[in-house]
């Protein structure tokens, strides 16, 4: 399973680099540069996020599955199994958040299994509401915390695989038990300071 693991934060780290052509620019360039937009730049961390998550539910957990070889499991911990997707991008964003850089990311639901996962602001639940309407176009807009002004940005997450309509229509605190594949669960909440 580590192997795997190995493999999949390997994917990322290529997609991540994919995603930023141009990073290698001139050092005169680079100074004639005012900054990118901050729509811009969540675009980019949403793209690192949606398709690291979508490899990891399609590539190893189906997989997995499937073949029997393992399964996912809310006690992934404790039954030697394999995070479930949500699980996975809530540990990946808690691991950016502990690096302290401001960046942050997360899950949310207006319908969520824990009520840790719910719209921590106003902000946010006007932001899920809005990419369930319109799932294509992403929320954003700038926030204050701590005295510091955040650019946040909502995108929309779908149900990308059965393992994640299989948990929510399955578990016993989930207040939506009628999900399908494709259906909008909630969003991915970005953050991080602009000055």
């Amino acid at each position: 399973m580590m192997k795997i693991l190995q493999a999949f934060w390997f994917t990322s780290a290529v997609i991540l680099l994919g995603t930023m052509p141009g990073m290698a620019e001139s050092e005169e360039r680079s100074r004639s540069t005012k900054g990118i937009r901050p729509e811009i730049v969540a675009d980019f961390i949403y793209a690192v996020i949606e398709s690291d998550r979508t490899l990891y539910t399609t590539h190893i957990v189906d997989r997995m599955q499937e073949t029997g070889t393992v399964v996912a499991s809310e006690a992934w911990e404790s039954r030697n199994a394999l995070p479930l997707p949500a699980q996975m991008l809530l540990l990946s964003g808690s691991a950016v958040k502990e690096k302290g850089i401001g960046l942050e990311y997360r899950l949310a639901s207006l319908f969520p299994i824990y009520q840790k996962n719910g719209p921590a602001t106003d902000f946010e639940a006007a932001g899920l509401a809005a990419v369930e309407r319109e799932p294509a176009q992403p929320y954003t807009g700038y926030i204050t915390r701590d005295e510091q002004t955040y650019f946040q940005a909502i995108y929309a997450d779908r149900a990308i695989s059965k393992a994640c309509v299989n948990c929510h229509n399955t578990h016993l605190l989930s207040p939506k038990r009628d999900r399908k594949l494709g259906d909008v669960m909630g969003g991915i909440i970005i953050s991080f300071p602009v000055n």
